[in-house]
């Protein structure tokens, strides 16, 4: 059996280096950009801006040169935080050498397409990862009962931090970095408690965090890159928490997606499954809910659903390979995760 490492706590005056694995950014939003550089220099982070990601299109680069590219990002990084996601990270997925990357091991941070990189980075190497911000999302307002992710990466191994679920969302909506201006002012009044599939109020469970965005960590499964069976046996004695969001896929192919990681193993070794909101679209015969009911409802784990992770603020940052517990008791939610081997 052997144990999850984690990088070296990020301290003031830590470098960020910033690739484009995925999808770089258009000229038109270079501003935005900026100012989300601009914020966490504020916090004393030396943020340096690799070319790719000033590039954009739907790739900055042949897949070949954004690998190469990602590989010296992490040479001499504290952190590794892409702009943003996109729609090709699984183009570099077999062009990494995974092994030269844990040695390395700065943070690894980002979410959505960048979950493609992330999961397998654990997976394989047993490297915790940071799934929950890209540098687009910055600045941005949290609920008080979440951490920070440079908070999170800023712990030393064995540390333990506790986040709640919102009471209110006091983000901005994610993506709306895109087009629109940060409005500080705007509040989300809708709650965002978690509940468990089957109508259980009072819920704990307990293992080894692993997922991230359904629609492109599902492209996984089966491949050497997705083998959370394997991460199970080599890394998670104690079992796993698989948390999962869907973009915004339809109810049809979320259920689709499930079905497909359930047929790969991915929820053999669970003790529980963490599904996020969504905006996907219903159909008139399926439900979202219905969708993960269908796929996962047959299952002897506690599912708990509208959890904080994904596309639909706001977001608590999940580290990959960290050991998690997870208690629904009526509106009252917690996840507290533990930095250890």
């Amino acid at each position: 059996m052997a144990s999850i490492t984690y990088p070296a706590p990020l301290r003031a005056g830590g470098r960020i280096e910033v690739p484009a694995p995925s999808m770089g950014v258009p000229a038109h939003l270079l501003e935005r950009l900026q100012a989300a550089v601009d914020a966490l220099t504020t916090f004393g982070f030396d943020v340096r801006l690799r070319p790719h990601a000033v590039t954009g299109g739907l790739t900055p680069a042949p897949a070949a040169a954004r690998a190469e590219d990602l590989h010296a990002a992490f040479e001499g990084a504290d952190v590794v935080l892409p702009p943003w996601g996109g729609e090709l990270a699984i183009e570099l997925v077999a062009g990494i050498d995974w092994n030269v990357l844990a040695e390395a091991r700065p943070w690894f941070v980002g979410w959505s397409d960048i979950s493609t990189l992330l999961l397998p980075l654990t997976t394989r190497t047993g490297l915790a990862t940071l799934h929950g911000a890209n540098l687009m999302d910055e600045p941005y307002e949290l609920p008080t009962e979440f951490a920070r992710w440079t908070d999170v990466a800023g712990l030393p191994p064995n540390s333990t931090f506790e986040q709640y679920s919102a009471p209110r969302r006091r983000s901005r909506p994610w993506g709306a970095w895109a087009d629109e201006p940060l409005d500080r002012d705007r509040a989300y009044d809708a709650p965002t408690r978690w509940r468990s599939l089957d109508g259980t109020d009072d819920v704990g469970v307990r293992g080894r965090l692993i997922g991230g965005c359904l629609e492109t960590v599902s492209l996984l499964a089966g491949t050497p890159y997705g083998d959370v069976p394997a991460f199970a046996r080599k890394y998670a004695p104690e079992g796993t928490i698989v948390y999962l969001e869907a973009a915004e896929s339809n109810a049809i192919t979320v259920l689709r997606m499930l079905t497909s990681l359930r047929l790969a193993g991915w929820f053999d070794d669970a003790n529980g499954i963490l599904i996020g909101r969504t905006d996907g679209a219903a159909s008139p015969e399926l439900s979202q809910e219905d969708a993960v009911r269908h796929a996962l409802g047959d299952l002897d784990v506690p599912v708990l659903l509208d959890f904080d992770t994904g596309h639909q603020p706001p977001q608590m940052p999940l580290v990959n390979g960290a050991l998690a517990e997870v208690r629904l008791n009526g509106a009252d939610s917690s996840i507290v995760q533990h930095l250890v081997p």
